[in-house]
């Protein structure tokens, strides 16, 4: 594998450096392009593969975010596929025990930190996030191509780690503990409970407010300095210097949550946990506590 220039904290790596590492062997780059629609839409959650058959980086294999990396069998829509079944589908990907992943979308990252999620969750640290994505490959006139390939199978080990994931029980149990803090990615108008994806509106309580694309770069689709990030964490009365011993995140499915657990990660928290039920669980359980508005 090539040198580090470009490799930002080991979880973001530039388009100089992945385009300087194409075709390493002990290299897999994922295409995990998708969408997610805004609530009422149907469906609502889609992959982009027409996008991916048409061009994408040379040697790149695409990951349907909405069947390969999901529990079908889960009544709550998109959670994390089982140790084998994603074990399954990462050795078909030919992502081995000692491969290095690279994963990219064109959605402020919400995708591709899904899977470093859930590659890291299943005990594989070699996955880095391409910093900007396809966007910004194609804006640097980067080669794309229409050509599929092939992978060798490999062997991939799914070793769970709990303390990555969160259940709503868990949850629960959480809630008005001060050595526990949890963040809420959606939208503002989400948050506050005018506009939901589930059949109740509102928040978890005692949750803080940090809209994912606030941490992204709209102008360049680059993660936001370190400056910035702890800005926009402070704006929403969290101190990074001074977090808690637990810190979970959530949205509607698990998914753009992974963009503040990659905020927190470049400002040095890495044992962040995802709740994976998020809003889509929480919010139509009618047994589950919720608040509107905002938090004091």
């Amino acid at each position: 594998m090539g040198g580090a220039g470009g490799v930002r904290h080991e979880i973001l790596v530039s388009t100089e450096w992945l385009a300087a590492q194409l075709g390493d062997p002990g290299l897999r780059v994922i295409d995990i392009r998708g969408v997610v629609r805004p609530p009422g839409t149907t469906p609502r959650y889609a992959p982009k593969r027409d996008d991916f058959d048409r061009e994408h980086i040379p040697g790149a294999l695409f990951v349907d975010w909405t069947r390969d990396i999901v529990d079908p069998h889960d009544p709550v829509p998109v959670q994390v596929a089982p140790p084998d079944a994603f074990a399954r589908t990462m050795a078909a990907l030919g992502v081995g025990d000692a491969t290095l992943v690279v994963a990219y979308d064109d959605y402020d990252h919400i995708f591709a930190g899904r899977l470093a999620w859930a590659l890291r969750y299943y005990g594989h640290d070699a996955v880095r996030i391409l910093d900007g994505g396809f966007i910004r490959w194609k804006a640097e006139g980067r080669p794309t191509t229409d050509a599929t390939v092939t992978p060798a199978a490999a062997h991939f080990t799914a070793h769970p780690r709990p303390a990555l994931r969160r259940t709503a029980d868990e949850v629960a149990h959480a809630l008005g503990r001060t050595d526990v803090l949890l963040v809420d990615a959606r939208a503002p108008e989400q948050y506050a409970g005018t506009v939901s994806a589930a059949a109740r509106s509102g928040h978890i309580p005692g949750a803080r407010n940090i809209p994912y694309a606030q941490l992204i770069d709209q102008a360049t689709g680059l993660f936001r300095p370190p400056a910035d990030l702890r800005r926009a964490f402070a704006d929403a009365g969290i101190d990074v210097e001074r977090l808690p011993a637990e810190v979970v995140v959530y949205c509607n499915g698990g998914i753009s949550c992974t963009v503040p657990l990659e905020a927190l990660r470049l400002l040095g928290r890495s044992d962040v946990a995802v709740y994976d039920g998020s809003w889509n669980e929480w919010g139509n359980d009618t047994t589950r506590p919720i608040t509107q508005g905002a938090e004091p």
